[in-house]
């Protein structure tokens, strides 16, 4: 076991979440907490181990004798985690939790005697704002009730329980747990500006953050496949949804690497159309029409006002300036640089993204969630700025950072745009130019299946390429063609000669050059689900299943999920828990229930 010395960053894989739907801590496997923001997700870190070492905010909990992580796990249906140590003369188990609907930010870790006699030992390293401000920390509190209020700039911290000394730029406490007690230690983060919040009830924070995961996870109407791993990607989703705002971010993480000492190190704390769009879909088709009315109210505020102002990715109230920069203070996660705050995507144009989100829409309409007086308008305005920027080349839906062109996938998604608002009209008695939008339509619709086919059958990326590209697999999902379409299936042919890793499918060949960035990446785990949606609705249940199997098999110990997955190494990539690897997981396992229950 490493103990309190200098050490690198746990395995991506060998982090559990925990969350109270306003931000989110990382727990790695040797009992630290490298990564937590406050007090929502976007916020700088106080604990950025993830990216560097100790040294950039680091809490640590475990034995300190030697000691074996005999058992880690969430109790069921919940984003409390329980992890088990055993050392030679006894046996701990220690909850670690963030105290749902108290509207403050706790971190609660309670260590509790199983068996014996167990000394423990905690480090806490409080770095404010992303390692770039040491606080001024002080003692205060009793005997009895000691505590430690950490301040720098407008952050500050109150950590409460056991008695922390100063050590070498840390503070460090130990304590000896025995069977049958319980040890509580509670950091909770306010505006330093203002007094102290006054301490928590562990006991009733415990059984109310509880209470209310298990009623939540309780309404899922899973799919009858794989149905433990669609309830956790399902509560995942939840999540990494602010409760206030309604947003969805991508990511608990910023700038976990796609590729191991590379530069594709990007920031995912923030909501893209996109993901929330689907999203949005899988919450509703599992019975969660509230979270879905509250993203359609999150869609309508952050998009409101001029049309032509839309972007693809917003911050968690709707702010639209996410200006990208690099942070020196942090040296990246094993050494992968830069660590990049923002996301320079908000000012692509992407003209998939409408298509993404009328095609949400109109599943919410058709689930039965009317249409009000703002939001079919603001539709209406969506397609007129689709239409407006009907021709206009774009990024892709992989953001690419090279010369814009006509993505087929792009193009397939403004016809989605078009089909749905057609279908608004036609078949839900709503008002709009419905024969404007049939041309926009049947327009897009010929020049995908003119520019955007190859000579092999194929779809393909772009207009001025042959190569195929992964995200073609969403084409039968939104409508365009039929999963046993004859386009369709070369196209699953060509990405299976092409695309495929070790039997998982990256994007898009990097090697190509398309995307405008150096390096490498690793098999996009969304993009394998998507495969296993079209091999089971295009007929080949047994390799849907296969791949399916292998799939829910890469998820880590507490059933999280990754952007990417590296074959060679066996480990996970990119940021995480990442919300489009598990919605991709949850649309996969319906596909493959659905066939089932056909049969």
């Amino acid at each position: 076991m490493l103990g309190l010395a200098e050490r690198m960053p746990d395995p991506i894989e060998d982090y559990a979440l925990i969350g109270d739907c306003h931000t989110a801590a990382l727990v790695g496997r040797s009992g630290t907490i490298d990564w937590l923001c406050l007090p929502r997700f976007d916020s700088p870190s106080l604990f950025g181990a993830l990216l560097g070492d100790e040294a950039h905010g680091q809490w640590t909990l475990q034995p300190s004798a030697e000691a074996e992580c005999v058992d880690r796990r969430y109790e069921p249906g919940t984003f409390v985690l329980v992890t088990r140590w055993r050392t030679a003369d006894g046996e701990v188990e220690v909850t670690d939790l963030m105290p749902h609907g108290d509207r403050r930010a706790d971190v609660v870790r309670r260590v509790r005697g199983l068996r014996g006699s167990v000394p423990m030992q905690q480090s806490l390293r409080i770095r404010f704002d992303y390692a770039r401000a040491m606080p001024w920390v002080r003692q205060v509190g009793t005997d009895d009730n000691p505590a430690l209020i950490a301040i720098a700039g407008p952050d500050a911290v109150i950590v409460r329980g056991v008695r922390f000394r100063a050590a070498d730029h840390a503070h460090r406490a130990e304590f000896t747990v025995r069977e049958g007690e319980a040890v509580d230690t509670v950091l909770t983060w306010f505006p330093a500006h203002r007094r102290a919040p006054e301490p928590i009830d562990v006991d009733g924070q415990l059984n109310r953050t509880r209470r209310w995961w298990r009623e939540w996870a309780q309404k899922c109407a899973a799919p009858g496949a794989h149905d433990d791993h669609v309830v956790r990607s399902l509560l995942v989703l939840r999540a990494l949804t602010h409760e206030d705002t309604g947003g969805i971010v991508a990511a608990a993480t910023m700038s976990l690497p796609e590729e191991m000492g590379g530069s594709r190190n990007w920031d995912y704390r923030y909501v893209w159309l996109r993901d929330a769009a689907l999203t949005l879909e899988a919450l509703m088709l599992h019975g969660y029409d509230a979270e879905a009315a509250a993203w359609r109210d999150w869609l309508l505020r952050a998009i409101a006002g001029d049309p032509d102002d839309v972007q693809i990715v917003y911050g968690l109230s709707g702010e639209r300036h996410l200006v990208e920069y690099e942070l020196p203070s942090l040296p990246g996660y094993r050494g992968s640089a830069p660590v990049r705050v923002g996301n320079a995507a908000y000012t692509q144009f992407q003209g998939d993204i409408i298509g993404e989100v009328l095609v949400a829409l109109a599943r919410a309409r058709s689930l039965g969630i009317a249409e009000d007086g703002f939001s079919w308008p603001l539709q209406v305005a969506l397609l007129g700025y689709a239409e407006a920027n009907l021709d206009r080349p774009d990024t892709g839906i992989w953001e690419m950072r090279g010369p814009h062109r006509v993505f087929t996938h792009s193009r397939a998604m403004l016809w989605a745009a078009f089909d749905r608002g057609v279908r608004a009209v036609r078949e839900h008695g709503l008002l709009g130019p419905v024969e404007r939008w049939e041309r926009c339509r049947d327009q897009l619709r010929t020049e995908i299946l003119d520019r955007g086919v190859a000579e092999g059958g194929w779809f393909v990326q772009h207009a001025e390429t042959a190569e195929t590209d992964a995200s073609l697999l969403q084409l039968a999902h939104i409508g365009f063609v039929a999963y046993d379409d004859p386009r369709m299936i070369a196209t699953v042919a060509r990405i299976e000669q092409t695309l495929l890793r070790d039997g998982l499918p990256l994007r898009y060949r990097t090697e190509s050059g398309v995307d405008g960035l150096p390096g490498d990446e690793h098999p996009f785990l969304a993009c394998a689900f998507w495969l296993v949606e079209n091999y089971a609705l295009g007929g080949r249940l047994a390799d849907a299943e296969a791949l399916m199997d292998r799939l829910v098999g890469l998820v880590n110990d507490v059933g999280l999920l990754s952007e990417e997955y590296d074959v060679v190494e066996r480990r996970h990539m990119g940021n995480t828990p990442q919300a489009l690897s598990h919605l991709a997981l949850v649309r996969a396992a319906d596909a493959v229930a659905s066939v089932r229950a056909s049969r």
